[in-house]
């Protein structure tokens, strides 16, 4: 009798965990999503993500996605209200890794719970680039005492992502050597380990401190008069991003006496492409199970790049070439992240495969019918977490210069369409934020303006409704 309860208690945990989170394909959804952004309509790209997030309780990705898309549409105030809406969902994390540090990673080092069925956290880039994304909200509307505000939520954010994720590996190192468990991802024959040793993920100094909002930030206390503010700002981007002649001469530039003329120091932000997709992949790992070596399918997650945008590195102002300096890559990010987890991934995996064989042969000693309604079970549900933020923009390029005020007109290469935006200039410090997806131009912000000759298919306006 205990037995056959045994089993009931097993099947039913194995059914509970093969719920809508277990077979939902969030690459798939965005797939589709993303290709109607692509083609310029953000409307059908809003239906889709609705159509695929019904709950009640919406989770952390549905507002990231649904911020960056409003803000392609050009609703600002709607894309700060969701990025609010997610801002206030980190914000709680936070609040529960300075409450009980241990606490948390003790939750979300459990060995029990597949990854792709725990509640979404957010990737640490993914909460850094938030508040930037915020920020740029902000400028595009000129409200620099706004974007102060997103800017130092950002430094803030990231002491407390630094701090924990210190502790975190060593616990996760800890664990690793009691479990007897080798979580060295180069191990894994068949894995795309180039992929995460590539030199631009190798020499990121951690996956959630971005070159572009540091540099932001010196910007924007820059404008405010803030120079004592602006200076460590310039310096972080400097070391994040060294030997970039951009970020020097920002350093450079606030020891110098203040400009006695009336031009502008106008930023023009390009962002690129799309974020990355996660993929699952099958790996043969062996491991100890009842003191037999089984060799074991295993899924891990691998980075899918955006091809959807063609690269760049110049825009045309009034007809003259500027060149561009790229400041920040998703793609580099997401790959330094999962550098950083697959320690921590190989490990969950492997116990809970091994805790999942052992219960599976003392069920099957007792009921093989339910041993084998249990390794079916298992079979499906296992795969890697394929949920991140896709609509996040790739490549972040920036020019920054001095131009008179006044009416001016951007142009983007051939092979983006050649699409050309007039911008107005008339505050001492001006961005200007152009969104590029395919050879769709999306341009933010009363600065902007579409000339009526502009092709509708080709750009999309961001100014405010």
């Amino acid at each position: 009798m205990a037995s056959r309860a045994l089993t009931v208690l097993a099947i039913c945990a194995i059914v509970q965990l093969t719920g809508c989170a277990a077979f939902r394909s969030y690459d798939s959804e965005l797939k589709e999503t993303n290709q109607q952004l692509a083609s310029g309509n953000v409307d059908a790209a809003l239906v889709l993500l609705e159509k695929n997030n019904r709950s009640a309780d919406k989770d952390l990705l549905y507002y990231f996605e649904k911020g960056e898309l409003l803000r392609s549409k050009g609703d600002l105030a709607g894309s700060q209200s969701a990025w609010r809406a997610a801002d206030t969902v980190v914000f709680k994390w936070e609040e529960s890794v300075k409450l009980d540090t241990e606490k948390y990673i003790r939750q979300f080092g459990s060995f029990l719970v597949n990854d792709k069925v725990r509640r979404y956290e957010g990737y640490d880039y993914e909460k850094v680039m938030l508040t930037t994304q915020m920020a740029l909200n902000m400028l595009a509307l000129n409200d620099f005492d706004g974007a102060r505000t997103e800017i130092k939520k950002t430094h803030e954010r990231e002491a407390t992502i630094a701090e924990l994720r210190d502790k975190e590996y060593l616990k996760r190192e800890e664990e690793a050597q009691k479990q007897g468990v080798q979580t060295a991802y180069k191990d894994l024959k068949g894995y795309p380990v180039e992929s995460l040793d590539a030199p631009e993920v190798v020499g990121l100094k951690n996956s959630y401190q971005s070159a572009f909002s540091h540099y932001l930030s010196g910007y924007v206390y820059e404008a405010l008069g803030e120079k004592g503010l602006a200076a460590p700002g310039y310096r972080k981007a400097a070391e994040l991003r060294p030997n970039t002649p951009l970020l020097e001469q920002a350093l450079l530039d606030l020891d110098k006496p203040a400009d006695k003329s009336t031009d502008s120091v106008v930023l023009i932000v390009v962002q690129s492409g799309l974020a990355p997709a996660r993929d699952s992949i099958r790996i043969p790992l062996p491991l100890l199970i009842s003191g037999n070596m089984v060799i074991t399918p295993l899924s891990f997650p691998v980075i899918k790049e955006d091809t959807s945008t063609p690269r760049f590195a110049q825009i045309h102002l009034d007809g003259k070439a500027l060149d561009l300096t790229a400041l920040n890559s998703t793609t580099a990010m997401s790959r330094r992240a999962l550098r950083d987890d697959m320690p921590g991934i190989i490990l969950r995996t492997s116990v809970r495969a091994i805790t999942r064989g052992v219960a599976q042969k003392q069920i099957n000693d007792v009921n093989p019918l339910a041993g084998l309604a249990v390794g079916l079970a298992s079979a499906i549900t296992e795969g890697a977490d394929t949920r991140t933020w896709r609509t996040l923009p790739d490549d972040t390029q920036v020019v920054r210069l001095r131009i008179k005020q006044g009416e001016h007109q951007l142009s983007l290469p051939s092979n983006l369409g050649g699409t050309q935006v007039k911008i107005r200039i008339d505050r001492p410090y001006q961005v200007v934020a152009l969104r590029v997806i395919g050879n769709q131009v999306f341009a933010g912000g009363p600065a902007v303006q579409v000339p009526p000759s502009a092709t509708p298919q080709a750009v999309a306006s961001l100014t405010q409704p």
